[in-house]
């Protein structure tokens, strides 16, 4: 198995034959999606979801009903490669066995409506990796890689530290971290480490194009 960090929310994992990418938005190069078989998108919002992105590729994408609808509305050309999947659900990307993880997006602000969101678990023969997208929301079962979201206009630091420590995987990597500076991150990655480190899981950010 390969994981490779790409901007913000994307990450792109390498496995079995496989090319499987998640969430690649406005923030992430177009350059993730080159080569892949299969895209996983959590929800709607243009930093985990960009039309161009996907038109880069030929790739089966994979995503919940709210999202197919804005592929609908916004991208037309791409519908017949988009398969619709709901929470609790199970599904081959490829080689790759995922579960359907989820239903709805991390409260934002309680005056706002709640979008859908979906995380994905992926199976990598003994390795899993958890997305939970943009939720706070756990697979219910042992997880050794989660990508961990850090800093979000939905979300506390503490919040997120707690939402790994409750997942308890060995390995955090950190996810959605466009919305900090580099200033920022230094002290969210300072709390990640600190907590996460004390309760014996790894804590790493990692660098665009960087592997795990």
């Amino acid at each position: 198995m390969r994981l490779t960090k790409f901007g913000h929310s994307c990450v792109r994992v390498e496995h079995d034959g496989t090319v499987l990418v998640l969430d690649p938005g406005v923030f992430t190069d177009g350059d993730a999606v080159d080569g892949a078989d299969v895209v996983l998108i959590t929800h709607e919002h243009p930093d985990h979801f960009h039309p161009d992105h996907l038109r880069r590729t030929d790739a089966a994408i994979f995503t919940i009903a709210a999202v197919a609808a804005q592929v609908r509305e916004q991208a037309p050309d791409l519908g017949e490669r988009v398969t619709v999947v709901g929470p609790g659900q199970d599904f081959d990307a490829g080689t790759i066995p995922v579960t359907a993880v989820g239903e709805l997006h991390a409260v934002i602000h309680p005056e706002l409506p709640r979008f859908d969101n979906s995380g994905y678990l992926l199976a990598l023969d003994d390795v899993t990796v958890f997305h939970p997208g943009d939720a706070l929301t756990g697979p219910g079962r042992p997880v050794d890689v989660l990508l961990a979201p850090v800093c979000a206009p939905w979300m506390k630091a503490s919040e997120g530290i707690d939402f790994a420590r409750s997942v308890r995987a060995p390995r955090n990597v950190a996810i959605h971290d466009r919305v900090y500076s580099d200033a920022g991150l230094g002290i969210v990655d300072g709390h990640f480490a600190r907590f996460l480190g004390a309760a014996g899981q790894e804590y790493v950010r990692l660098a665009d194009g960087t592997d795990l």
